[in-house]
């Protein structure tokens, strides 16, 4: 399912060194929403409840999906965050093919989406989903094949369901959710499970470029019993995830096109990615007197990108990016200097996406990551190297369609 609906695993090498954009995503928590403050409030129940998704739904139209507060739809999201000391991130991606899937005797078209989750710059999950709305502008949770990964190798495809061959589907936002509503959109016992209850409605979040009225707070009960507060956002759909018993939290922090931009930012960011690739090929000279002028220059140009306005968890990701970068030319740590440059330059991309298309951009992380891949190879880092060839993986495979 989105977001933190999938199962997480966790990088298994802990005294492996973390990537600055893991440390940089830990401090995101600190970055306070109107939807993170809101999540405490999923602990007071509502004085009544009431199922709404036992009435058997009809899909004349499903991949037009127009649910506001379930906006599959988008391009693409990108969710940060983190799990305790985990940096997390998630990426969403609409495809742009159809799926078919057989349920109760019908054949119903169903939305494609891929998730990509990460821990600490490494990969967790790959899983696609696949949505239908019904005729009464519900939309329905059809099932997902996932692959659970450890260490950059697959652990299992714990989580993997489909409609109609494990069990039924189960809605996943009503049309018009109420405080009280009660809806399950997994209900395979001994497979998956989750029950969902509407807690609040007409919300305001903070949203990547300023308020978002209509939210609605809704806790979910997982398999296991744990309970997980989600704000879904009128255009943005699922906008926040919160685990409060495993300290997880994670956040959207751009997604397009409603994020889209246009202006000055585009040609500093042009620049901006230049002179970060600049700076990754020159840390093997160990000139240090160039890596500092080419480190300003780097500064200057982020100056620059930011006063035309960033989304704030972008900016605070590439702000505290650039302090490891810092850090990394006073202690003239060549590798560490080049590794902050790559997360550099992929944060950067995020940013890019307000101006580009995804296909443009997943081009961009596409080379980027072949460069992470190299460097992991190059410093003995085989864990860090199988995961950036499954991520690479992931990138070609929604890019091909």
């Amino acid at each position: 399912m989105t977001a933190t609906q999938h199962t997480s695993t966790r990088p298994t090498s802990s005294d492996r060194r973390r990537s600055p954009i893991a440390a940089a995503l830990v401090a995101l928590l600190a970055v306070g929403t109107t939807a993170t403050a809101l999540s405490g409030a999923a602990a007071a129940a509502p004085e009544t409840s009431r199922r709404v998704d036992l009435a058997t739904p009809t899909f004349s139209d499903p991949t037009n999906i127009t649910n506001p507060l379930f906006a599959i739809g988008l391009d693409q999201v990108v969710q940060l965050g983190a799990e305790g000391a985990v940096a997390l991130r998630h990426d969403i991606t609409l495809l742009d093919h159809t799926q078919v899937i057989q349920w109760d005797g019908r054949d119903i078209e169903a939305i494609v989406s891929q998730f990509v989750a990460y821990g600490d710059g490494e990969i967790l999950e790959v899983a696609t989903d696949y949505f239908a709305q019904a005729d009464d502008g519900s939309v329905w949770y059809l099932g997902e094949d996932v692959t659970n990964y450890e260490d950059g190798k697959v652990a299992n495809h714990d989580g993997t369901w489909r409609a109609g061959r494990d069990g039924p589907g189960g809605m996943i936002m009503p049309a018009n959710p109420q405080v009280g509503d009660v809806y399950m959109p997994e209900n395979i016992p001994g497979l998956v499970f989750e029950e969902v209850t509407v807690m609040q409605t007409g919300l305001v979040v903070d949203g990547p470029t300023g308020p978002v009225s209509g939210a609605i707070l809704v806790q979910e009960r997982l398999l296991d019993g744990t309970l997980e507060d989600k704000v879904f956002a009128p255009g943005y759909g699922e906008f926040q995830a919160s685990v409060p018993s495993a300290d997880e939290l994670v956040t959207v922090a751009v997604a397009v096109p409603i994020d889209a931009a246009d202006g000055p930012g585009r040609r500093a960011l042009e620049q901006l990615s230049q002179s970060t690739r600049n700076l990754f090929q020159q840390a093997r000279t160990g000139n240090w007197s160039r890596l500092t002028a080419l480190s300003g220059d780097v500064h200057r140009l982020w100056d620059a990108t930011s006063a035309t306005g960033v989304p704030p968890l972008l900016a605070t990701q590439i702000t505290d990016i650039l302090d490891v970068l810092d850090a990394a030319l006073v202690a003239h740590d060549r590798t560490g200097l080049r590794q902050a440059a790559i997360e550099l330059e992929l944060a950067s991309l995020d940013v890019e996406l307000q101006y580009e298309g995804v296909a443009d951009v997943d081009g961009d992380r596409l080379e980027v990551w072949n460069l992470q891949r190299k460097l992991h190879r190059s410093i003995g880092d085989s864990v860090g190297a199988a995961s950036d060839r499954v991520i690479i993986a992931a990138i070609r495979d929604r890019s091909a369609h």
